[in-house]
């Protein structure tokens, strides 16, 4: 039988990976264009609207995902063009596509939630082909003849879904900001008068960068649908604060580097922040309503533990300076006492 935290805290990582590519999205936006788009609470349901929407109806779940893709991509065009063209604040921006969302998402459901658990998934149908296979049997196999027979899923075959589909969001996102208009829609969040001066068309590489990072959320909307079964108006809540938090996690734990690097520790931000929240509900005196407090509480420490770990040492650095200062002024004194 499986030990029940494995469980929790397997569950957490496959959470964690579709997770982390609305964190990638978020990243996109956040720090790649330096613009706090608040269109992620509402995208975020959009793509798991357009999916549910279009399984429920009858439509292939390879196609309704690709759809809740588009769909992601329009809106965050929508919040870039507001921006851009409209001369709007870049945070009232999102706020203002967030709100629209919620009732556009209304309109594509046709109610507040929609059930998929008597329809076929793009999770259900790869679930159905892996255990078609004896892989699972052969790994819990080995697992228990070497004693680790609490360590045991009842499959393998999901977590590795969600593992190729995050790495190719995150090869991607690599190669595209490694070509032309990826280093262009980089400069832009970096620099944009200086980008201007090269005659680049800054409104649009924001549109375009605001689209994919949308897009990317809204196909983890759908993904996070499609594990669950259910679609709900209200399930966006809060998305920004999660995408946030992963990034910022990500960030303080693996540190800055170069752009693969950057991107794989944000993926495992996000797992890292899933695995805390599984933890956290385990705790007796919390409950599935503490969800927001302990996002908060996370995004908090991540904000304020790598600021006080960075003046310590500089507080270190300038105390050795002083010392090795004070320790070569007594050199230079004794040198010229004994001349």
């Amino acid at each position: 039988m499986s030990n029940p935290i494995f469980l929790s805290t397997f569950g957490a990582v496959e959470l964690g990976l579709i997770y982390g590519i609305m964190a990638l999205g978020v990243y996109l936006s956040f720090r790649v264009l330096d613009f706090p788009d608040l269109t992620v609470d509402g995208s975020f349901v959009t793509g798991g609207a357009v999916a549910a929407i279009m399984i429920s109806s009858g439509y292939p779940p390879l196609l309704a995902t690709f759809c809740a893709l588009l769909a992601g991509f329009l809106a965050g065009c929508i919040t870039g063009t507001l921006h851009t063209k409209g001369k709007i604040n870049p945070l009232l921006s999102g706020i203002l596509m967030m709100i629209a969302l919620y009732s556009i998402n209304l309109r594509i459901m046709g109610s507040s939630n929609i059930s998929l658990r008597n329809d076929e998934t793009l999770v259900s149908l790869f679930g159905t082909w892996w255990q078609s296979l004896p892989i699972d049997n052969a790994f819990n196999n080995f697992l228990s003849s070497i004693g680790l027979s609490s360590f045991t899923p009842s499959t393998w075959g999901i977590v590795l879904f969600m593992l190729v589909l995050v790495l190719a969001v995150k090869l991607i996102i690599d190669f595209f900001l490694k070509t032309e208009s990826g280093l262009a829609l980089r400069a832009t969040g970096d620099n944009p008068k200086m980008i201007q001066s090269f005659s680049a068309n800054t409104d649009r590489l924001k549109i375009i960068g605001l689209g994919m990072s949308n897009a990317f959320v809204a196909l983890a909307g759908a993904t996070v649908t499609q594990y669950t079964n259910f679609a709900d108006v209200s399930m966006g809540i809060g998305m920004i604060i999660i995408g946030l938090a992963s990034v910022i996690i990500g960030e303080s734990i693996f540190g800055k580097g170069s752009l693969m690097k950057i991107t794989f520790a944000v993926i495992l931000g996000a797992i890292i922040y899933r695995i805390i929240v599984a933890s956290a509900l385990r705790v007796d005196f919390l409950q599935a309503g503490d969800l927001r407090l302990i996002t908060a509480v996370i995004v908090i420490i991540a904000l304020v533990v790598p600021s006080i770990i960075d003046r310590q040492k500089d507080r270190r650095r300038k105390a050795k300076r002083m010392k090795e200062l004070q320790s070569s002024t007594k050199g230079g004194d004794q040198i010229a006492s004994s001349k």
